[in-house]
């Protein structure tokens, strides 16, 4: 692996320990600077619905995209054994890519015990995919279940923090980070996020001091979707952000946030409230990416987009590579 420091001269002459040092430099540079995947949003129900797409040919079509790393969904897989899970591994480096995170949405908050225990397992597997293919430190996306009106807070609260209780020495034996995300609803799910709301979500947090192995999924857009304001979300969280999604939201003409505000003081997934390019629309990023650089964020942003054609993710994509520039600095890029 080569590395290149935009800018920057060698030392003159033939040093070896110089070299040496500058080389470890490069190297410290590069892991703390954030870099990017992508996340095929726009072709969800086509790749983990109904199945008209394969994983094998979004990871093609991403071969165009300027991004590090895709991102993976467990509703992608078509097989959970070993050789299957190689397979989507090997496409993924031989396009170029690396796997930073798999997403899961296990439902925690399942009134029948064993229902709660076989999601529990599930996600144990799933951990272990996320090690098979994104490797020590890479994130496995968790939810805490659907929000279900039988289910009080506190009781869903009691079980969604004994479920990751479980699950983080395992977590901690294959050295993956679970990041628990500031969710709406996933997209085959009935009811939306139990904790999708920041008091309910934050409850949780707090529930689980391991700083180690478990973090925060930022979304900004999520927060949007909930009724809150995506900058004070990323404040109360902003020591415990493992990963970030990026995507953005706009209204359409004529609406306004207050007429799509639902009694539960949601805006949820309104058909006003659109995908759009990042940077373009409701989330402030230049003030998310201020907050990011000031703590020092060094993991992954990994864009959602590409609701109206590859062409808005690849503009999504270069709007978020300069800011990542402008304000985490010219550092080491990589090259293998």
């Amino acid at each position: 692996m080569s590395y290149r420091l935009r800018g920057w001269n060698a030392p003159s002459g033939d040093d070896p320990l110089a070299l040496f040092k500058v080389s470890c430099d490069q190297q410290c540079l590069n892991s703390m600077k954030p870099r990017i995947s992508a996340f095929p949003k726009c072709y969800l129900e086509q790749i983990a619905g109904s199945r008209s797409m394969s994983v094998f040919e979004w990871i093609q079509m991403a071969r165009s995209l300027d991004a590090d790393g895709l991102e993976m969904y467990e509703g992608f897989f078509t097989s959970l054994d070993d050789g299957y899970i190689d397979s989507v591994g090997d496409a993924i480096r031989s396009a170029g890519f690396v796997m930073p995170m798999l997403c899961c949405s296990p439902d925690f908050t399942q009134p029948d015990p064993a229902a709660r225990q076989r999601a529990i397992e599930h996600e144990a597997d799933m951990i272990r995919i996320t090690r098979r293919l994104g490797g020590a430190r890479a994130v496995c996306r968790v939810l805490s279940g659907q929000r279900r009106l039988e289910v009080s807070t506190e009781q869903g609260i009691e079980w969604v923090v004994a479920s990751l209780q479980q699950l983080l020495p395992i977590a901690r034996e294959y050295d993956v980070i679970l990041g628990m995300e500031n969710h709406y609803k996933d997209g085959f799910w009935k009811y939306p996020e139990f904790a999708q709301k920041k008091e309910v979500f934050m409850k949780i947090l707090e529930a689980i001091p391991d700083r180690h192995n478990f973090g925060v999924q930022y979304d900004p857009s999520n927060a949007i979707v909930a009724g809150d304001d995506p900058i004070d979300w990323l404040k109360a969280v902003q020591d415990r952000v493992v990963s970030m999604h990026a995507s953005d939201r706009w209204l359409s003409e004529g609406t306004t946030i207050e007429q799509l505000r639902q009694c539960d003081g949601t805006l949820g997934y309104s058909p006003n409230l659109k995908h759009g390019i990042v940077g373009k629309g409701l989330n402030d990023y230049p003030a998310i990416f201020e907050l990011l650089a000031k703590n020092r964020y060094s993991g992954w942003i990994s864009i959602e987009d590409g609701m109206n054609g590859m062409e808005e993710m690849a503009e999504s994509l270069s709007y978020l590579r300069r800011m990542v520039e402008l304000y985490f600095g010219s550092q080491v890029s990589s090259n293998e």
